[in-house]
């Protein structure tokens, strides 16, 4: 049943009709125990309860309200009413309320709907006239919006097409947007001269006479003057037949504007050459690092990140004839006790790069820098502080402002909103999680979470940062909108209450064409195909070997493998429910057909539970010990502890491709799945979970296999059916791994990502520019509730203190990076000091 704006109004009464009995019974055990909120399958098991003849229930079922349930996220009982939140397609939401005594149906807005939620955990707030509601949607009515689910996440091209129209009724914003261009106090593309699109027009159309004469690989420096005196600058490109390119889609584009050439353009401007990445939480570092407390894949992603845009601004800038050195900084906290790390380093190159650095800015306190971890959710009391003081050294070092901030994860993501606001410089944001999705219930429950988690804190600053964003980086499309069967994580955002502090009609809209999906690769380097040989790692395989086949037990290792000529199924992944590699286990030790074709290996967590910290990942080490008694695994299965050494695990998942095995990613949920990624560039046959990200990374039955975690016996099943048939046929295996090949090379690499991140960061430079009054006047609105609310809920968390520590010294100055490569660069080596103070 497709949803559409009035299918509940209209359908919802004629099916009480139709099945008037069965539905009064359904609503009546809905109510039975009182106020509650309901998930979908509470409301489809107490419905079986009820109606227990199978064919009225599959009748109830066919029709609109069975279908209607069917779309029902939840549901909100006060008896006597039922209010049934219901979500037709992503991002499509309608509430209604049915009374139970008459079966009366009245549709209701997000706010009624929220208010009869809240008046579930605090009645007084639900009933309050003057309870603050934030309504972000209402800055944003003059902006045009997608219009289709399935266009969500492609904001750039919307983008691009809403531009033509804009530069056909005023192409003269585009020359003022063009004559602002500089970098290092050099105009680019375009001095005063030309500060009419009429004579932009009448001097492109000269410039494309004039180098229609010169031979396309003439350098730009040899008719530069000449041009000069037209008035264009460099930055056109590096040679005659680049510039000739370039001025003709502009000319084009003034004379009518379509969104190819607009992409194209935007591609070609020269306006992104220093970018600011920040990633503040946990223990930031190249080495030694995953691992410690909130470090993990975030650091991984954001080190690869920083080489692929590194590479592809150097390539941009040399292909526009220019000479700049592109910077990159990574920006993170300074910890004194970095516990043998480089997290104490102020300046560290970044491995892989010429001219990117991570630069670490202590937390500072009315005591002075804090020298201990501080863990991601009691970190936003410092992150003002931070901002300013980060501010400081990054204009310092890169002798300007930045043409470009990135925000990472919650914290990251609020330092970037405040200093791209302070500056007026473009930004964009990355999630990586959010946290109000991973914890049920965790905003209408927030005091219930708040004195360990800090959520009103950290869903504040989530608001303030996703609706400061010129643009929002996005993974997958289910972390946008999720999936049919649950929205996505920013989805989530769209309206929500926190009872007692505010209202959230519209936090966010996903239909917004600040959304865009840019998927991460692996790192080529090191995840490539286990067939180049010539690239192998060879100095791992004595100790992959080890790792693998050993029959001795150790710290690393425990559990052996009889058969080496089988097959192995392998699984690396953190030891925790959600990653269900205890469930992989249980699946396999059930499955005797499975068991007989190949060998299991998991690399993950401890085997000694006393040297985890975590309850839930001592849990599952207790069930994976549990399973392999119960089920005299040993023979079979080879558990591994963590590894972190990257290197050696790219040649680890080339050696399970040697053996013809295949990776396995069972998580109950994956909002991305890198570690897919990783497989499938190895060459290594992939099965993954079928909920969240995976799902789009993987065609099924084409590129690899999606297997449903809550069903083990169907995966099992389905994996051992692939090897029965690689068994008998050899190319079966080798057309899915050439597949998965395919699939990474055409989608998932990071040179694909960088050019779409360096395109945003273009052409959403020049839609800020277009609408910078509504800019504005959303960041009026941001900023009263950063001060009103954000701040207040700040001081709530308690600020950590250290064991008191001399004053420190008097500043020095700032060694900056040079522009040779890592390993010559000089590093400052500075004292813990106060910055920017």
């Amino acid at each position: 049943m497709e949803m559409t704006s009035g299918s509940l109004g209209n359908g919802i009464p004629e099916a009480m009709g139709q099945n008037r009995g069965n539905i009064k019974r359904c609503l009546e055990k809905y109510i039975e125990n009182g106020r509650r909120v309901m998930k979908l399958n509470e409301l489809m098991d107490e419905m079986e309860i009820v109606i227990n003849d199978v064919t009225q229930r599959r009748r109830v079922m066919e029709g609109d309200l069975g279908k209607i349930l069917c779309f029902t996220q939840e549901a909100v009982v006060i008896p006597p009413n039922v209010a049934f939140a219901v979500r037709g397609t992503p991002g499509n939401w309608q509430y209604v309320k049915v009374n139970s005594s008459n079966l009366s149906v009245e549709a209701l807005s997000s706010t009624q709907y929220l208010k009869l939620k809240e008046f579930l955990f605090d009645e007084n707030w639900a009933n309050d006239e003057n309870a603050l509601e934030v309504d972000f949607g209402a800055l944003d009515f003059t902006l045009p919006w997608l219009s289709l689910s399935s266009s969500i996440g492609n904001g750039l091209s919307f983008v691009s097409s809403k531009l033509g129209g804009r530069l056909n009724d005023n192409p003269q914003s585009l020359v003022d947007y063009l004559l602002s261009l500089e970098h290092q106090g050099e105009k680019l593309m375009m001095n005063e001269t030309l500060n009419t699109a009429r004579k932009l027009e009448m001097s492109l159309i000269l410039a494309d006479v004039f180098l229609s004469e010169l031979p396309k690989d003439t350098p730009f420096q040899a008719f530069e003057l000449r041009f000069k005196e037209c008035g264009f600058e460099k930055g056109w490109g590096e040679s005659a037949g680049r510039v000739k390119e370039t001025m003709r889609i502009l000319s084009e584009i003034l004379q009518a504007p379509d969104p190819q050439n607009i992409d194209r353009f935007f591609a070609r401007v020269p306006r992104i050459f220093n970018v600011v990445i920040f990633s503040v939480h946990g223990y930031f570092g190249q080495t030694d690092v995953l691992g410690l407390p909130d470090t993990g894949g975030q650091v991984v992603y954001i080190l690869d990140q920083v080489k692929a845009l590194e590479d592809e601004l150097l390539q941009r800038i040399n292909s526009q004839g220019l000479n700049f050195k592109p910077q990159i900084l990574v920006v993170t906290r300074l910890i004194p006790d970095a516990k043998n790390t480089k997290c104490n380093q102020e300046l560290e190159p970044i491995f892989g790069t010429k001219y990117s650095n991570i630069l670490r800015i202590p937390f500072v306190t009315e005591n002075g820098i804090l020298r201990r971890w501080v863990s991601r959710f009691d970190i936003y009391p410092y992150l003002e502080r931070f901002t300013k003081d980060a501010t400081t050294k990054i204009l310092d070092i890169l002798e300007g402002k930045p043409d470009l901030i990135i925000g990472n994860y919650t914290d990251g993501n609020l330092v970037a909103s405040l200093m791209a606001n302070k500056l007026g410089i473009t930004q964009a944001t990355i999630a990586h999680a959010l946290e109000k999705t991973k914890y049920e219930d965790s905003d209408i429950k927030w005091k219930e979470f708040d004195p360990k988690y800090h959520f009103s804190s950290q869903f504040t600053a989530d608001l303030i940062s996703m609706n400061s964003a010129d643009f929002i980086i996005a993974s997958t499309y289910q972390e946008i909108a999720g999936s049919k069967e649950r929205a996505g994580q920013y989805e989530s955002h769209m309206s929500f209450t926190v009872p007692g502090l505010y209202r959230v009609v519209s936090g966010i809209n996903v239909f917004d064409p600040r959304f865009n999906i840019a998927a991460p690769g692996a790192d080529d380097s090191i995840y490539f195909p286990f067939t180049a040989q010539d690239r192998r790692f060879t100095k791992f395989y004595t100790s992959i070997d080890e790792l693998l086949y050993s029959q001795s037990e150790n710290d690393e290792h425990i559990g052996y493998l009889v058969d080496k000529k089988k097959p192995i199924i392998f699984s690396m992944a953190r030891l925790d429910v959600v990653k269900n590699l205890t469930g992989l286990t249980e699946w396999y030790a059930k499955n005797k057909r499975l068991r007989d074709l190949v060998n299991l290996v998991i690399v993950g967590g401890f085997f000694d539970a006393s040297k985890s910290k975590d309850r839930e990942e001592i849990s599952e080490i207790k069930k994976m010990h549990s399973l392999i008694e119960k089920y005299q695994l040993k023979g079979q299965f080879r558990w591994i502890t963590a590894q972190t050494d990257r290197t050696r695990n790219g040649e680890l998942y080339r050696c399970i491709a040697d053996t013809r095995g295949a990776f396995v990613q069972p998580a109950h949920y994956e909002a991305f799945g890198l570690t897919v990624i990783e497989a499938m560039s190895c060459g290594l046959v992939t099965f993954a979970t079928n909920q969240g990200g995976p799902a789009e990374i993987i065609v099924d039955g084409v590129s690899g296999f999606h297997i449903d975690p809550s069903n083990g016996e169907e995966s099992s099943d389905k994996i051992a059916d692939f090897f029965e048939k690689s068994g008998m046929d050899p190319d079966y295996w080798n057309m899915f791994s050439n597949e998965g090949l395919q699939r990474i090379n055409e989608c998932y690499t990071w040179k694909i990502y960088a050019n779409k991140v360096i395109n945003m960061g273009s052409t959403y430079s020049y839609w800020r520019h277009l609408n910078k009054d509504q800019k504005l006047a959303k960041q009026r609105y941001i900023h009263s509730f950063y001060n009103l609310q954000y701040r207040n809920l700040v001081k709530t968390i308690p600020i950590l203190s250290d064991i008191p520590e001399p004053p420190p010294l008097p500043p020095k100055p700032l060694v900056k990076p040079s522009a040779s490569k890592g390993s010559k660069r000089t590093q400052s080596r500075l004292s813990f000091r106060l910055f920017g103070a």
